[in-house]
């Protein structure tokens, strides 16, 4: 899965406020999401990440 650093990435699972968009921050091994509706930011492994995508468009 190709995700680069600005991303917008769409999860199937909405953030508590409601949002489903998070911006990608960090690429790694883990990365660094931050929620588009709050501001909240997460660190949170790669696997989990490209399970639970839905859509990436590019910023």
């Amino acid at each position: 899965m190709d995700i680069q650093v600005g991303d917008i990435l769409k999860l199937k699972k909405q953030h508590p406020c409601g949002s489903k968009d998070w911006e990608v921050l960090r690429v790694g091994a883990d990365f660094r999401l931050k929620c588009m509706g709050c501001g909240h930011q997460i660190m949170i492994a790669r696997r989990q990440v490209e399970k639970n995508v839905k859509s990436v468009s590019k910023k």
